[in-house]
């Protein structure tokens, strides 16, 4: 009997893997399994919720892909695991209003990948996750944008009677997200400015405030990166503070240790992640943080028919210290597991070394004309610092090699070329 590959989440690494294995082995022997009908690059949804990028342009279908790579998709989400019989179970399906779709589905693999990423970590702060949006997922991202779209409109309406009247943003986390939503924001309030909210001054009326709990923004990052995305922030009229750690998050308000209590309209969280915990239910060995615990060959510890990889997987690095949740990760460890799975299609021996991460360095997006970040050389320790367009160009380039992976060389070059022409055809931003 031919062997059964199961990934579960069509995220980065899960959909990258399962394109090329069904590109290699073939819809009959390749499933993918997600609780989502449509794809769409995380990295990007600062950019769906500033309302640059378009996700009914941007969402590519599974089952498109599906047919287009020659594997099988199956609608739903996971809710258990039985190793012994080597099968999962897949959730029923309902619509909105409660109507069955699909029933609760069982499926046999021979090896099983779980890919399902991150959702974020509140950290026990009060009110955080009742009054906060964070962009886990482009409903969250499409959430804020209409939110913000909607408190646009009250504001320049109030405007002529209450001058002060504007916008309070409050994004908290300096990372990466919390970065590049600050900045695209910024850029698409000038944009929003031109269609239609005449009386709101961008940089005075949409205030946008960045809270870090640490010395600095992107504290793993090289303090240079830092420094520039901080000046940069600054240019754009975004305030940056830090060493700011917040206890109370309430509607209309965020309070910090020192007591200080800001306004926000719109409070987004980009302080941490976690691991889905679901997976806690599974019956599979997980460290503190809710990660699947795996070895050094991405396989689960003590299940030599089940592995994980990206955010959800607690994987072990060569300098001892657990692989980075980072995109580029889930990428190598996919061509890992793509060899290994190859190879046990083939009745081949396993690949002879354990994957090992490589760090290639760090971009982050300043708006759509700048980002800046830091590539790492081959010797240790070694990285050089990227400003302006040519870093632009390469954090553009990381996510056509992503549609590349999984769509081809000619689709992507022409579905970048529409995408060119048609952001050059209708407005800047979303309005709808």
């Amino acid at each position: 009997m031919q062997e059964q590959f199961v990934i579960v989440g069509g995220g980065a690494g899960g959909l990258e893997l399962a394109c090329k294995l069904g590109r290699k082995l073939g819809r009959a022997r390749v499933t993918l399994v997600d609780c989502r009908l449509y794809h769409i690059w995380k990295p990007s949804l600062h950019e769906v919720a500033a309302g640059t990028l378009d996700i009914h342009q941007e969402g590519l279908s599974y089952q498109m892909l599906a047919h287009d790579n020659d594997f099988t998709f199956v609608y739903g989400a996971l809710t258990a695991v039985d190793p012994a019989s080597r099968s999962l179970t897949v959730s029923a399906v309902t619509s909105d209003t409660g109507a069955a779709l699909l029933p609760e589905r069982q499926l046999a693999f021979s090896a099983l990948c779980i890919a399902v990423g991150s959702v974020s970590n509140y950290f026990g702060v009060a009110g955080a996750q009742e009054h906060t949006i964070s962009l886990n997922a482009t409903e969250d991202a499409e959430r804020f944008r209409l939110k913000m779209l909607e408190l646009l409109t009250m504001a320049e309406l109030r405007k002529e009677s209450q001058p002060q009247a504007g916008l309070d943003i409050v994004i908290i986390g300096g990372g990466a997200t919390g970065v590049e939503l600050a900045a695209e924001l910024r850029e698409a309030s000038s944009v929003y400015a031109d269609y239609g909210f005449r009386k709101l001054d961008p940089a005075r009326d949409v205030r946008i405030t960045l809270l870090e709990g640490a010395p600095r923004i992107l504290a793993p990052l090289p303090e240079r990166v830092s420094s520039a995305a901080t000046r940069l922030l600054a240019k754009r009229h975004v305030s940056v503070v830090t060493g700011c750690r917040v206890v109370d998050i309430q509607p209309g308000s965020v309070k910090d240790a020192e007591g200080v209590t800001r306004p926000a309209d719109i409070c987004v969280w980009a302080a941490g992640i976690r691991a889905p915990a679901f997976l806690a239910t599974l019956g599979l060995p997980t460290n503190k943080s809710g990660q699947l615990d795996v070895t050094d060959r991405l396989n689960v510890s003590g299940h030599t028919d089940i592995y994980a990889i990206g955010d959800c997987a607690a994987c072990p690095g060569n300098d001892g210290k657990p692989v980075p949740p980072r995109a580029q990760a889930a990428h190598q460890q996919a061509d890992y597991l793509f060899d290994t799975f190859v190879r046990r299609a083939t009745a081949r021996p396993a690949p002879a070394r354990p994957y090992v991460y490589r760090d290639y360095g760090s971009l982050v997006s300043i708006g759509q004309q700048t980002t800046v970040g830091s590539l790492m050389g081959s010797l240790k320790g070694l990285s050089w610092f990227v400003e302006g367009f040519y870093a632009r160009i390469m954090y553009i380039s990381l996510h056509l090699m992503h549609h590349q992976a999984i769509m081809g060389t000619l689709r992507t070059g022409v579905l970048a070329v529409g995408r060119f022409l048609v952001k050059r055809t209708t407005a800047l931003v979303k309005l709808h």
